[in-house]
């Protein structure tokens, strides 16, 4: 088929059904990594991944409001997700703002308002047509069926605008890892590069939302897994994104073939495996504390 010798069937299931769902799952990844990697180094915390303090929640709020109340087309739901996580970002920001934002406090507050979306979004599924809850639900729980080139589109889009410009925050990123002070110290413009950071990441965290919906476990692990197999210091913007995209590739080769003969959504499967890991991450904390 790749060489061109493919039957018509053979090429439509390629070209058409696994290849657009691979390059989603590749691209959100990606997104999901690189987003991570950037809010883990913002916050100085390992949990502090865009699905732990709400941006995550925030974009699919959005998502799933465009999703139920004006229509199900991609650009809708692309949109809502987008201006959800930037609002949830901004609500965040705000209140975590007090002559200055201390990484401590963001976390904080970003988990309060994740716990307030997600009420929000189970209000929206109660107040929905039993038909499209039962859409949005499976989207909710982020699934790559279904995936064309238009879903693969968004991601990767996020990817390509979104990605060199957290690269080129590498160092503002490092300097804000030593503490606000020492940062100040360096010449480092602290609220600014913060603010910069976020945006980026929620961006990245919000493209890859719309495509998929909110998978969680890869922002999470991505950046932590790439950060030990290579021993780098900073954020590793680029290895936590070529992680999460293996993670989110594989979570969803297992969903399809590795639960029976029915595919489970791959949120389901990353859900398992970001909950073993955090298990694996906080003992590992207790032996070490």
């Amino acid at each position: 088929t790749l060489l061109g010798n493919g039957s018509v069937d053979t090429d439509y299931v390629i070209f058409e059904e696994r290849l657009p769902r691979l390059l989603t799952a590749l691209a959100a990844g990606a997104a999901f990594g690189a987003s991570g990697a950037l809010f883990q180094s913002l916050t100085r915390n390992p949990l502090g991944s865009p699905d732990i303090i709400g941006f995550t929640a925030g974009a699919s709020t959005g998502a799933l409001a465009a999703f139920l109340l004006v229509g199900t087309t991609l650009q809708f739901v692309a949109t809502g997700a987008i201006i959800g996580g930037l609002a949830s970002a901004v609500v965040v920001y705000g209140l975590a703002y007090r002559r200055g934002t201390t990484s401590y406090r963001l976390v904080l507050i970003g988990v309060a308002v994740q716990l307030l979306l997600l009420s929000t979004n189970t209000f929206l599924l109660m107040r929905a047509d039993v038909l499209d809850a039962q859409s949005a639900s499976w989207w909710l729980v982020g699934s790559l069926n279904g995936r064309d080139y238009g879903y693969a589109a968004i991601a990767g889009a996020a990817v390509v605008l979104l990605l060199p410009i957290a690269l080129l925050l590498h160092r503002r990123c490092l300097m804000l890892e030593l503490g606000d002070t020492s940062a100040r110290t360096l010449g480092v413009p602290v609220e600014r590069s913060r603010l910069a950071v976020a945006t980026v990441g929620v961006g990245l965290a919000a493209g890859a939302t719309a495509s998929v919906g909110p998978i969680a476990f890869v922002a999470l692990a991505a950046p932590q897994l790439a950060r030990r197999l290579t021993t780098a210091t900073g954020p590793g913007v680029l290895p936590a994104a070529l992680m999460g995209a293996l993670l989110l590739s594989v979570s969803d080769l297992i969903a399809q073939h590795g639960l029976g003969k029915d595919q489970a959504p791959v949120g389901v499967v990353s859900s398992c495996l970001g909950g073993a890991y955090l298990i694996w991450m906080l003992s590992r904390t207790r032996q070490g504390g």
